[in-house]
């Protein structure tokens, strides 16, 4: 039997059905490229398949050793890998910076780090494994450009109109190119060391041939722009690097910005750690205890049970420890449902994260419910349910587990912990929002933000546009500004409220 099909039996009573066929066959039948930081929000959306169990499967997939999972700080400029780790715990920078765009970026987890998964080497040997031996658009594709980008299957040839050169120089070899340079943005960039060298050509056009000598040394701080005529240059590249680089004359034009605005939905860090799945099956393994990585825009809920002392004084212990296993599982189900995560229990209540205020209302929405039925089933009115929730930035970091900190966490436990709704009367108005997945309507009580400020640096980059990750209602390649999210809530679960 091969490690392939030894692998498969754990797998297939782990995960979705559909979703463990889908990857079988992707691994049989693939081609190499496809294998390689393999984005799964677009693997489901290829395949018709939901989303949060594909996720499901690749974690599990990868965690019975078919897949390698990578953590990628991203540039949201261009879209490029900038760092890539086995874990989170190798994001360690307060600032990652990309040398293609000349823009800085604190790595915050919502925005600017994906997690992608390529085949393991022991089941199949890839390009992606050995990236010394992909040609220059292939290295480019697999290795430096992030599976956010959408990049067409010609993309040598598209490429080819927006360089005016692009070769391999091996270690400790020299090369000279003769090039023509028209009166445009140039960017001389390696993928390989993400050296890079910017070239302003403007002025009347020179008639005797200019020269230009780099050295790619790893040495040398970073070069500022420097000008020169449109025409004849002489450029000459150096490597003094013990491996293979791959340095191009890009010509910074719409054709570039039009290569680099093909986007797609991926997988944030943000959203892996709001998945049950993940937190099931790498709750020890995700940062390291003096890290701290910070979140732009994560959703907490917390929620406790109102008069669980006069519950257990009055039904005995043992059924109230019942109606609380109960209820924990009306809970878990429905963060779950919403695509979020139970952090941690705390006696009798919960701490669950969800990606998008919209998915915790909604998860609210059906724990009132859930709460509703299990008194009816009891035919007492037993369970009243307080929930609480507050959206803003955070830390992710390790208290025992991976954990939250922040004035987010904080507002968030303080909402749910008042003690009756109808105080919340006199500090704002009343919204109604609508469950996505009932018709039931729900009173919450919040204030809107007029427009919150994004993440990442201000410095501008030529390539900056704004994106929209819409699958995920998150925006990792943006600099405008996201309105109307609901910031804080608070909820009476109990029958009396329906």
């Amino acid at each position: 039997m091969s490690a392939f099909e030894a692998l498969l039996p754990p797998l297939r009573q782990s995960a979705d059905p559909r979703v463990v066929v889908a990857i079988e066959s992707l691994l049989r039948e693939a081609p190499d490229r496809a294998l390689h930081r393999l984005n799964p929000l677009a693997f489901a959306q290829e395949g018709g398949i939901d989303q949060e169990r594909t996720i499901a499967a690749f974690l599990h997939a990868t965690r019975v050793g078919l897949f390698e999972m990578s953590w990628n700080v991203l540039c949201p400029a261009c879209g490029g890998v900038l760092h890539a780790g086995t874990s989170l715990k190798s994001i360690n920078r307060g600032e990652y910076r990309c040398a293609f765009c000349a823009v800085g970026y604190e790595p915050t987890l919502d925005e600017i780090v994906e997690v992608t998964f390529t085949v393991s080497p022991r089941l199949r040997r890839i390009g992606g494994h050995d990236p010394e031996s992909l040609p220059i658009w292939e290295y480019c594709r697999q290795m430096f450009w992030s599976s956010g980008l959408e990049l067409p299957e010609n993309l040598d040839a598209i490429v080819e109109e927006i360089t005016l050169e692009a070769l391999e120089l091996p270690p400790g070899e020299k090369a000279i190119l003769s090039l023509n340079i028209p009166e445009k943005f140039i960017i001389i960039f390696d993928p390989v060391t993400h050296a890079t060298q910017y070239i302003e050509v403007k002025g009347e056009p020179a008639r005797e041939r200019q020269t230009l000598a780099l050295m790619f040394d790893g040495i040398s701080a970073p070069s500022r722009p420097i000008e020169l005529r449109p025409g004849p240059l002489r450029l000459s590249l150096e490597n003094h690097h013990d491996v293979r680089l791959l340095p191009a004359v890009w010509v910074a034009d719409e054709r570039l910005h039009a290569l680099l605005a093909r986007r797609r939905p991926y997988l944030t860090a943000k959203r892996l750690l709001s998945n049950q799945t993940f937190r099931d099956l790498y709750r020890t393994e995700i940062l390291d205890v003096d890290q701290r990585l910070k979140i732009t825009s994560m959703t907490f809920l917390f929620t406790d049970l109102r008069g669980s002392t006069e519950l257990y004084e009055r039904v005995g212990d043992l059924a109230a420890f019942d109606l609380v296993k109960a209820h924990f599982h009306v809970l878990t189900d429905n963060v779950v449902a919403e695509a979020g995560a139970v952090v941690k229990t705390i006696g009798d209540a919960v701490m669950a994260t969800f990606p998008t205020p919209e998915r915790a209302i909604a998860a609210a929405l059906c724990m009132r419910e859930g709460m509703r039925r299990l008194n009816e089933e009891q035919h007492r009115e037993d369970l009243c349910l307080k929930i609480g929730i507050h959206e803003g930035s955070c830390l992710a970091v390790t208290l025992n587990r991976q954990d939250y900190f922040g004035q987010t966490v904080n507002m968030a436990a303080r909402v749910q912990g008042r003690p009756m709704l109808a105080q919340f009367w006199r500090l704002g108005r009343w919204s109604t929002i609508h469950n996505r997945r009932s018709c039931s309507r729900l009173p919450v009580f919040g204030r809107r933000l007029a427009a919150q400020s994004c993440g990442g640096s201000r410095t501008k980059s030529p390539f900056m546009k704004s994106r929209n990750n819409e699958e995920t209602n998150e925006t990792p390649f943006r600099t405008g500004f996201r309105a109307g999210l609901i910031r804080s809530a608070s909820v009476m679960a109990d029958s009396a409220q329906s």
